[in-house]
């Protein structure tokens, strides 16, 4: 009898937890789930816990050590959103356990840290965001490999004017014409802060310069990123628009199963695939993230966490979309960098970016 792999799920209610959970109901002979782990819904965290038997639950913040502690993890998903994935994801990490990541802001605070500890545990960071699973997919030999590319979809903007982007309703910003995702990633993928944000990442997973890394405006979501190598040879991976195959290639990695949503691609109905170069002008967000990380240390922290507060602001009708960038970019450009800092000095930055954020929204109040 084949062996089961066991896994944790931290935020097991959200997005990405909920596909996974409906990923393992598919594969359930090849999983037992040790510990499910969601945020504030109680209810159907409960819910998840009658169906899926795992051998504790935890909700909220408290109990996560337990999880990451817990050796008899051969992978746990990190899938909740926010700074609080990164702690837990180091803990992991410590005991030698490997994750399937899914939270981004671990690598944006703290990707130096994380990558250097993975690499001393001896532990796989599997990416989830389908376009370092893609990424991850194509690569055979590193050493080999000369540039990254990295698709973005456009967003419900793409072929808006920036006045029209300038006037946009949280509803049209939510509007994503391809994927279904939370609240906070999809107004970030509106303002192409998400791609900014996955370039950030995909230095730290994978070890190329920013300059190496580039961005393609992919409207149809197929083509999910690519790699060139050094001959001029470019490798892609394709498939349709849905986080179950990017969620169960890092959980079952390295074997293929035949998944949920697995069938049989059609070249000849895709019918078409289109690319074109970002309009960093109407798209400012995009350099701004390069700028940071480039600079490194503090900078990326200081980015994601003045940008999720006015992405907050505008979900909550405070501010304009336009004015997202705006603020981050004000933010981000009177931060004073810590190079090789501390996770408590990561944390501490976090804090602070976060309180001077919130106060200049509500000072300055545009709306």
């Amino acid at each position: 009898m084949e062996k089961k792999r066991k896994i944790s799920i931290i935020g097991s209610t959200g997005s990405i937890g909920t596909q996974a959970l409906e990923v393992i109901e598919k594969l359930q002979n090849k999983f037992e789930i040790i510990a499910l782990a969601g945020g504030h819904n109680k209810e159907l965290l409960e819910k998840q816990s009658q169906k899926f038997k795992p051998k504790y639950t935890v909700l909220g913040e408290e109990g996560l050590d337990r999880i990451c502690n817990d050796k008899e993890n051969d992978i746990i998903l990190v899938a909740c959103s926010g700074k609080i994935g990164l702690k837990p994801t180091l803990k992991a990490i410590e005991n030698g356990i490997d994750i399937a990541l899914a939270n981004k802001e671990t690598l944006v605070m703290a990707g130096d840290i994380v990558m250097a500890s993975a690499k001393k545990h001896g532990v796989k960071i599997i990416p989830v965001d389908s376009e370092h699973c893609a990424i991850h997919q194509c690569i055979k030999d590193i050493n080999q490999v000369d540039k990254l590319i990295i698709t973005a979809s456009g967003g419900p903007f793409l072929h808006k004017t920036v006045e029209e982007m300038k006037n946009a309703t949280v509803k049209e910003a939510l509007a994503h014409p391809r994927w279904n995702m939370g609240r906070k990633i999809t107004v970030d993928s509106a303002t192409l802060m998400n791609k900014g944000l996955e370039i950030i990442e995909a230095h730290h997973l994978f070890g190329f310069d920013y300059d190496d890394i580039d961005v393609v405006v992919h409207p149809q979501s197929i083509v999910h990123s690519a790699i060139e190598y050094k001959d001029g040879s470019v490798i892609a991976q394709l498939g349709l628009p849905s986080m179950h195959i990017p969620i169960q290639y890092a959980i079952t990695y390295p074997e293929r199963y035949e998944g949920i949503k697995s069938k049989s691609f059609s070249f000849a109905e895709i019918a078409r695939l289109d690319f074109e170069k970002p309009d960093y002008e109407k798209f400012p967000t995009v350099k701004l993230a390069y700028k940071a990380g480039k600079i490194g240390g503090t900078a990326t922290a200081c980015l994601n966490a003045a940008n999720e507060e006015a992405v907050f602001a505008f979900l909550d009708g405070k501010i304009k979309l336009y004015e997202i960038y705006e603020i981050t970019r004000k933010i981000f450009d009177e931060h004073k960098v810590i190079q090789n800092p501390t996770i408590d000095e990561i944390f501490e930055v976090d804090r602070k970016i976060r309180e001077k954020t919130k106060n200049y929204i509500k000072e300055f109040n545009p709306v």
